[in-house]
């Protein structure tokens, strides 16, 4: 019998195709994303990795094996310092200063999924909590390791060429991979020693965080604004 991963996987296995089939992606893999599209979706997920970070930590605070306390602790570093330096290099890239950033509003997507990690680290148990923070790791991975296939089976052009091939090879890469399979174990291990009920809430929960990862591509993708905006005191109409 597959573990749990495997059986949260094929649950979501709808949600997986649809991620590598959404435009943003399409259009990274092509390299025809458009910087707009591809800037707010850096400024977004920038804020999402310090969310991502702090429940990383408590993860890591509530971890029964030291090696998922030191993973996971070091994980929620990665998050914070890493991978935000490969943000800030894009950012120089397109010349973005701290002003340009600020006026990129954090969308509802973003918020709703930084602020469900962090609900789930608040009241949920450790099981409930790294099967919400797994989809993270995986979801990049498989997006990461697809997009570089067609680049590497595109020639040139498909590949060097693309503006977007650091942020490629920053989720395909082996190290990454390893740290993907690290947190598999650790979420197969809690759910070996768990009760169906507890189960149940981590597929929920792996669910859930599957279903904003697509939601922060699409919303990247559309630019996502407040809807209520134009209501607030000072707005236009308002």
């Amino acid at each position: 019998m597959s573990g749990f991963c495997d059986q949260a996987w094929q649950h979501t296995v709808k949600l997986q195709q649809a991620m590598l089939e959404h435009p943003f992606n399409e259009e990274l893999a092509d390299g025809s994303l458009s910087r707009e599209r591809f800037q707010f979706y850096l400024a977004q997920d920038a804020r999402y990795l310090v969310g991502f970070g702090r429940a990383l930590a408590v993860a890591a605070a509530r971890a029964p094996e030291p090696g998922d306390l030191s993973f996971f602790a070091g994980a929620a570093r990665e998050a914070v310092v890493v991978e935000r330096a490969l943000h800030e290099g894009y950012f120089a890239r397109f010349g973005l200063s701290e002003a340009d950033l600020a006026a990129i509003e954090t969308s509802p997507t973003c918020l709703g999924y930084t602020s469900y990690l962090l609900a789930v680290a608040q009241t949920e148990g450790y099981p409930e909590l790294i099967a919400a923070l797994l989809p993270c790791f995986w979801v990049y991975h498989h997006v990461g390791v697809d997009i570089l296939g067609r680049q590497d089976g595109g020639g040139d052009e498909a590949g060097d060429g693309n503006p977007y091939r650091a942020w490629i090879d920053t989720y395909a890469d082996d190290e990454f991979a390893q740290a993907v399979a690290t947190c598999r174990t650790a979420v197969d291990r809690a759910a070996a020693a768990a009760d169906d009920a507890t189960r149940e809430r981590m597929l929920a929960a792996f669910t859930r965080a599957c279903e904003y990862e697509w939601m922060f591509w699409d919303s990247a993708y559309r630019l996502e604004a407040w809807p209520t905006k134009h209501l607030r005191p000072g707005a236009p109409g308002a």
